[in-house]
């Protein structure tokens, strides 16, 4: 046989994948963290960026994520001179997601933790408890996503952060008591979410303060 008369494969062009290619699962948490990154910096507001979070993880290909985003600056595209007071980790270094789950059961979560970039938490019939009051921040925002079906998932921040929320209650309650705090490099917690004969609740506690967050996070690291 003549391997000179043999048809050669076609190279795919190098660039970035066409729209219509399906969507995985690192390009949608590349689109989150310019979304999270964009409401920590006051481009979008708490209900804007829960609108966009949700088109996100129901998009099926790339061509529909991009324009969740034509708007914003790339991730990580505007520099923050000087260190962060909080001791914050490079952005989008939070890990994965965690998940809190309590189906005709509880879910609780506290004392001294490091918070991730995202936290979902979900109610049947059961409790969420999430404390925030002793935890380590190791990004400036956090979201916590909470479902609540029959249940409740109560979420308890220190006073001196910025707490923000969008969700809906359907037969039931949600809410958030929004604060700001007056340190612009405070941590941002979003509350976003909806609940159905059932509650959600995010609210501060009084006398909960965060104190000294670089000098512990970095014992909590072991520097």
């Amino acid at each position: 046989m003549d391997l000179e008369k043999q048809p050669q494969q076609p190279v795919a062009p190098a660039g970035p994948a066409p729209a219509g290619i399906r969507a995985s699962d690192a390009d949608r948490d590349r689109i989150a963290d310019i979304l999270r990154d964009a409401v920590a910096e006051g481009r979008l507001t708490a209900d804007e960026h829960a609108e966009r979070v949700d088109l996100v993880y129901r998009a099926k290909t790339v061509g529909e994520l991009e324009p969740l985003v034509q708007d914003l600056p790339a991730a990580g595209g505007a520099a923050r001179p000087g260190a962060s007071p909080y001791g914050y980790g490079p952005e989008g270094a939070s890990g994965p997601a965690e998940n809190l789950v309590a189906v005709f059961s509880s879910s609780t979560r506290k004392g001294r933790w490091r918070v991730g970039g995202r936290t979902n938490a979900f109610s049947l019939f059961g409790s969420v408890e999430i404390d925030l009051t002793e935890a380590l921040f190791g990004q400036r925002l956090t979201v916590i996503n909470a479902t609540s079906i029959f249940g409740s998932v109560e979420i308890k921040v220190p006073e001196n952060i910025s707490l923000r929320g969008s969700g809906t209650g359907i037969f039931g309650n949600f809410e958030v008591d929004t604060l700001e705090s007056a340190d612009p490099e405070a941590p941002v917690v979003v509350v976003n979410g909806y609940s159905v004969f059932g509650n959600v609740e995010a609210k501060p506690k009084r006398g909960k303060l965060i104190t000294n967050l670089q000098k512990q996070l970095r014992k909590h690291l072991g520097h």
